[in-house]
């Protein structure tokens, strides 16, 4: 695969997929949850996404090759588990991205309510696979361009919202914690919220992890992957836990909910309503920007697990602008037809349901991300080659041991509790299932060689 993607563009694909329409509606539901405390989750959420990060960058600066973490899985792992992993991640956003298309198409059919939010959805499905079987410089420069617009916005309304609570602006005068520690004080539904939101947490997060399946086409891995971590954390700081602390202080809890952006409901109580209108815009281009990056980073995992024998060889065909397209094209028919069934019940549970389900897949994406830098880095030292590594993951193992452990212990609450129990289930199945076919599959495999060569022998 070409090696297309600069600096700039790396920098900016990871919060592509991070900053999505689930971040400006779904906190929404997070709020709901957790109020005021939110905020706490937001913080947990972001120390979980750094120490995967860490780990990350550690294993695609040793070896930057595309659709890294199913092979990284696979070599310090379990082929059984690689497998399990990288359909598991598959999954993740084929079921994510319809949900990222149909956000964008109930914002168009409230502009043009003549043509219907699935039609909508179809049409940005197909201008996304367009986009992503071109050069993947034309992937890394559209996507730079959407993220910029997401960023902008978010830093706007944070300066908006401190002028706010400080009464530079409208008339409610200086806010102060007025709204942070009232309606029940800062966590009206109890701190256990804060780990049942942490499903909801994790789908928001997710997309960080692109930066590794994009390593294989990074023009310079060593120098880019490592500052793209660095840069990826503050930004996620400056970008979630800033703008959320805001909203948070200047929008009373209770007014939560999924049916618009707590964003635009916040600027609008504060007469700000043109403001508020402008975010139905940025809701579209974060929309078009996660299926953008989605989309690029579940084709590049398609493509890893037919390319170590995990997924139709078809599948592993590169185009003669080195991108994927079978990998792409059977992806986004995938999402079409989740697009489909999800038109049948496009309910808020229906919604939360399919986040959670993302959240579940996503997560043991991650977890398998530590899991193999931690037997990367014991091979290394097995070797006496760690001193060799060009990065290193700081404070080794106690935070690859805190990732995988916050993930599980995040896991094991969800499993509890009855609203969200299911999600778990249908996760689990996808996990298993891909693992249980690749292993009758590889005995079968190692059956016939076996065969093979006893008949061989006595021919000989």
């Amino acid at each position: 695969m070409k090696r297309g993607l600069k600096n700039r563009h790396l920098q900016l694909i990871s919060l592509g997929g991070v900053i999505s329409s689930g971040y400006f509606l779904g906190t929404g539901y997070i709020l709901q949850q957790a109020g005021p405390a939110s905020v706490l989750s937001y913080l947990l959420g972001g120390a979980i996404v750094l120490c995967v990060m860490l780990c990350l960058a550690e294993l695609a600066v040793a070896e930057p090759i595309a659709g890294s973490f199913v092979t990284y899985a696979r070599k310090y792992i379990n082929p059984t588990w690689a497998c399990g992993v990288g359909w598991t991640y598959w999954i993740t956003w084929v079921t994510y991205v319809p949900a990222e298309m149909i956000a964008a198409g109930i914002i168009m059919n409230n502009f043009v309510p003549e043509i219907s939010q699935l039609w909508w959805a179809i049409f940005f499905c197909l201008l996304v696979t367009l986009v992503n079987l071109f050069q993947v410089d034309k992937f890394g420069e559209s996507e730079f361009w959407l993220a910029i617009i997401k960023i902008i916005a978010l830093i706007a309304f944070s300066i908006v919202g401190i002028m706010i609570i400080v009464g530079l602006v409208g008339d409610q005068g200086f806010i102060g914690t007025t709204l942070l520690l009232g309606s029940g004080g800062f966590a009206p539904n109890g701190y256990w919220a804060i780990i049942l939101t942490m499903t909801i947490i994790l789908v928001n997060f997710q997309g960080t992890e692109i930066i590794g399946l994009a390593a294989g086409e990074c023009e310079d891995p060593a120098k880019s992957i490592p500052l793209a971590v660095r840069n990826v954390t503050w930004r996620i700081i400056a970008l979630y836990i800033i703008p959320i602390s805001i909203l948070v202080s200047i929008l009373p809890w209770e007014q939560a909910g999924l049916d618009e952006s707590v964003f635009a409901v916040a600027l609008a109580n504060y007469g700000f309503d043109k403001f508020a209108a402008c975010f139905s815009f940025v809701i579209l281009t974060a929309a078009l920007s996660c299926v953008n990056s989605g989309l690029y980073g579940t084709s590049r995992a398609m493509y890893s697990l037919a390319s170590i024998g995990m997924a139709p060889k078809i599948f592993a065909k590169i185009n003669d602008k080195g991108i994927p397209q079978n990998s792409v094209i059977v992806t986004i028919i995938t999402c079409w037809f989740i697009i489909l069934l999800y038109s049948f019940d496009s309910s808020d549970m229906a919604y939360t349901y399919l986040l959670s389900l993302s959240g579940f897949t996503g997560a043991i994406a991650w977890i398998s991300i530590c899991w193999s830098q931690y037997n990367f880095r014991k091979h290394c030292i097995a070797r006496n080659s760690e001193d060799k590594l060009k990065y290193k993951t700081p404070f080794f193992p106690f935070v690859t041991l805190f990732g995988i452990w916050a993930q599980v212990i995040c896991m094991v609450v969800i499993a509890s509790t009855p609203d969200l129990r299911e999600t778990i289930y249908l996760g689990v199945v996808s996990l298993l299932i891909p693992m249980a076919l690749f292993k009758i599959g590889n005995h079968k495999r190692q059956k016939r060689k076996k065969e093979r060569l006893g008949a061989l022998r006595s021919a000989e």
